[in-house]
């Protein structure tokens, strides 16, 4: 009998998929869909089992290669899902088989995010957070001092020694004014100044070069750490004859409870108490530089190829309400929310500390309570002091 090619390939065709049904890659031939007659055409297995795919992928090393012929591809999709193609060359037999593996849309790979309990702050771990005071602050310490007379007009907790995050530049800017400086010296920010305690970022990159009063600028309006780390690497003598330094001038103005380990307040052992903040915002405020750039509400450094803006990071500056002389905020997650504030309310001149509040807005809130409660207090009857409760 004469067996035409079209009846021949036909032949070929249904064998191989006789083939792969024996081997368990192919279902059933009621569910499967036949080749045309053009042989261009696939086979679909909607739901083939899995060892389907360990049975084409132990075929595999067997089928012959050819770059001139099509190959055979086997898709395995997630989850459960295989897609089996059958090419068949003008011949009309089947050729290399490759196992290639694709995942849907909805089964692809999701970053989990895992939850974590948040960081205890050292004022928490004191409990000093559950103590309550008469204006319900949400800071756990707070200290109102009358910098003309030093009279307490509010205390909580002023006593208690906790980390005071950038409040620590203060002190660094300190030193610097009182070593007269020349603040047109150029400084270069280099790799020793990128943030190893906290891996927190900055807008200055590496091989940026500012002068020492824009550093000492961003350090203490913006709080930038690169640009305290430099000024206290590039003093004379080196960093650790700067903290040493640190450490000396707290001493000499009294600051009997406070210890410096390095310049941007990033490391957790920068540690003070209220009481010993109010005394370093006083002498502070006794250097025009210090009021100055603290309250600048914004500044601009050309960087050559780019300018960057920065603004103060304290809210209250741009508030018409308050008439700060000098200030300085700070946040890590060991010392929470920090603000120190030398601001004239109700005629009179306050000094004010906030450390360890909870919340982004909680220190710029207490500030604002305390301010009110003053106003109140002057303009309708004697100022009533609460009583330290450090």
């Amino acid at each position: 009998m004469m067996i035409t090619v079209d009846r021949f390939r036909k032949i070929l065709a249904s064998a191989a998929v006789a083939g792969w049904v024996m081997l368990g890659v192919m279902p059933l031939p009621a569910q499967a869909a036949t080749t045309t007659k053009s042989a261009k055409k696939v086979v679909v297995a909607k739901s083939a089992p899995p060892r389907a795919v360990a049975a084409a992928k132990k075929a595999q090393p067997k089928v012959a290669q050819s770059a001139s012929r099509k190959a055979a591809v086997v898709a395995v999709k997630q989850p459960r899902r295989v897609k089996v193609q059958l090419a068949a060359g003008k011949s009309g037999t089947l050729h290399k088989v490759a196992v290639q593996r694709k995942v849907a849309p909805s089964a692809q790979p999701s970053v989990v995010r895992a939850a974590v309990a948040p960081r205890l702050s050292e004022g928490e771990r004191q409990g000093l957070r559950s103590m309550l005071d008469p204006l319900e602050l949400n800071s756990s310490v707070a200290l109102v001092v009358d910098q003309d007379t030093n009279e307490v007009l509010f205390s909580k907790n002023h006593s208690a020694v906790l980390p005071i995050a950038s409040l620590t530049k203060l002190m660094t800017g300190l030193v610097i004014a009182d070593a007269h400086l020349n603040m047109q010296e150029m400084i270069t920010i280099t790799q020793e100044d990128v943030d190893t305690y906290k891996g927190s970022s900055s807008r200055l990159a590496v091989g940026s070069t500012l002068s020492r009063g824009e550093m000492m600028h961003l350090a203490l309006m913006s709080s930038e750490n690169r640009a305290a780390h430099a000024l206290g690497r590039t003093y004379p003598g080196g960093l650790s004859e700067f903290v040493r330094l640190m450490n000396k001038k707290a001493s000499e103005i009294g600051m009997t409870d406070t210890r410096y380990v390095e310049p941007t307040g990033l490391s957790s052992s920068n540690q003070s108490s209220a009481r010993d903040l109010a005394t370093l915002v006083s002498v502070a405020y006794e250097r025009p530089i210090l009021r100055s750039l603290s309250t600048s509400p914004s500044y601009e450094v050309d960087l050559g190829r780019r300018t960057l803006h920065y603004n103060n990071s304290n809210g209250l500056i741009k508030n018409p309400a308050w008439d700060i002389g000098l200030q300085k905020t700070g946040y890590i997650s060991e010392a929470g929310r920090c603000l120190v504030m030398q601001a004239k309310v109700a005629g009179r001149q306050l000094i004010m500390v906030f450390l360890d509040s909870t919340g982004k807005m909680s220190r710029m809130q207490d500030a604002e309570r305390v301010r009110r409660w003053v106003e109140v207090q002057t303009n309708v009857h004697p100022v009533a002091h609460a009583r330290p409760q450090g």
